[in-house]
This record gives structure tokens, C-alpha cells and sequence, in this order.
């Protein structure tokens, strides 16, 4: 790693540092924030975390800080009102292998913390069902569906893929809103829009979805009527 430093992301979550550590080092409480459920023929979210948080890491449980292979390094500390998560990127071109994904991997980061709150303010050790759509189009999923631009914590009220949908805005970000949505048991929305590019010339979306106390069925028709809506408004970048 360089002396210079890449992008720092800081949440402040109203959770002890021993509860945030914790979701931080036990596989189970990862799975309740990390990433969302895939499979893969190399083992699906299970395998990500496992490459993720427990290889070629280091860790000071004491000083509750990991710095994870590749470089980036979390820091977990107290502070009034909880505790304050701290992810400082590896530095740009410090692995050209990974550089043309460098920074998709910093948006992915912010949406895991953020999710990672969420989980312990709102479903602390509870499971979730998770859903994940990409694909590339312009304007963006937020602005299409007709998503205020209210500030975090802002209640919203919004007809969301033909159903009324409320709750709270949860964060913003540069290319990011989350959104808690009632109707999902407590559940959350992440959508994420970055414009057209020379590197994305088509610009690239993501919407997540997490869901608490849905069954399979629920879950089942929540991704179908998701799937036709995104499908031909976000053509996959796969598409030729």
C-alpha cells in the first residue's frame, strides 16, 4: 500500500463497539449485511465473505481495526451516541489488476455500510431476504420511479413498481439513496445511478432490496414484478 490514502467512508451507527465489531467478524452477522444472496459455482455470497473478511487479513481486535487483503482497512471506535465505522480505501493504482474496478468497488462499500447499520439499528441478528438488479441506462432508477430528493431522515411517501411505498430516507450519497421501506417488514432499498462516461458510456444502475419476514412466494412475486419493471428500463450490460 502507498503512503497516500483512497476515499474514507464513515457511518455512525447507534450501536456499542462490541455489537458493530462483532457484525464485523462473525460470518453469520455478515451475511445479515453483506452483499446480497447469489449463488455461484465458487459458493456464492458465502465464498465472497469468506475472500473478503477472512483472507489475507489483518485484524487488532483490541484496537478493533481490519485491514483486509488488498488494503482496505476498517476502524470501529466509540463515539456520543454509538459508534463510528471508518473504511479508508486502499490507494488507486495500488493493484492494477483491480484499478478498472476501482471505483465500482468504492460504491459497493458505501452501500455495505450503510446496510451494515441498518441491520443493527433496525433487524439487529435477524435474517434477511435480499434481491439485486444492475444494467446500464440514463436517467437512473431513483429519478425514474419519481424518488423526492429529500434529505436523510425525511419521511417519503411514493408509489414504488405499483404498490405505495413510505418510510424514511436513510442516506445519500454521490450516486446513491437508500430508502427504509415499510412494506418489507422494516426493509430497505438501495438504488444507485452513475451517468454516462467515456469508461460507462451507457451509464450503470444497481437497485437492492431487503426484505424482513417474507416467505418464498413473497419474495418470489416482490422479484417478478421488480424484474419487469427494471428489465426493459436497465438493459443488462451483458447484452449485446
Amino acid at each position: 500500500m502507498t503512503e497516500d490514502q483512497g476515499p474514507r467512508i464513515e457511518v455512525t451507527v447507534a450501536a456499542p463497539v462490541e455489537v458493530v465489531w462483532d457484525a464485523l467478524r462473525d460470518k453469520e452477522k455478515i451475511r445479515h449485511w453483506h452483499g446480497w444472496e447469489y449463488e455461484g459455482t465458487e459458493g456464492g455470497l458465502d465464498q465472497e465473505i469468506d475472500q473478503i473478511y477472512f483472507t489475507g487479513f489483518t485484524e487488532d481486535a483490541a484496537a478493533r481495526t481490519l485491514e483486509l487483503e488488498g488494503g482496505d482497512r476498517f476502524v470501529v471506535e466509540p463515539v456520543e451516541g454509538g459508534s463510528r465505522v471508518t473504511l479508508t480505501r486502499a490507494a488507486y493504482g495500488d493493484n492494477p489488476e483491480w484499478d478498472a474496478y476501482y471505483h465500482d468497488i468504492t460504491e459497493g462499500w458505501i452501500t455495505f455500510i450503510h446496510q451494515l447499520r441498518f441491520s443493527l439499528e433496525h433487524h439487529p441478528s435477524e435474517p434477511r431476504r435480499t434481491l439485486f438488479y444492475s444494467g446500464q441506462g440514463d436517467p437512473g432508477p431513483a429519478q425514474v420511479l419519481g424518488i423526492p430528493e429529500l434529505p436523510s431522515g425525511t419521511q417519503y411517501e411514493v408509489e414504488l413498481v405499483g404498490e405505495p411505498a413510505s418510510g424514511r430516507v436513510w442516506f445519500r450519497s454521490e450516486h446513491q439513496v437508500g430508502l427504509t421501506v415499510d412494506g418489507w417488514g422494516d426493509g430497505l432499498l438501495v438504488l444507485s445511478h452513475v451517468a454516462p462516461s467515456e469508461q460507462k458510456p451507457n451509464g450503470a444502475a444497481m437497485a437492492v432490496l431487503t426484505l424482513y419476514d417474507v416467505d418464498d412466494a413473497a419474495r418470489a412475486a416482490i422479484d417478478k414484478r421488480w424484474r419487469d419493471w427494471w428489465s426493459p428500463r436497465f438493459e443488462s450490460a451483458d447484452a449485446s
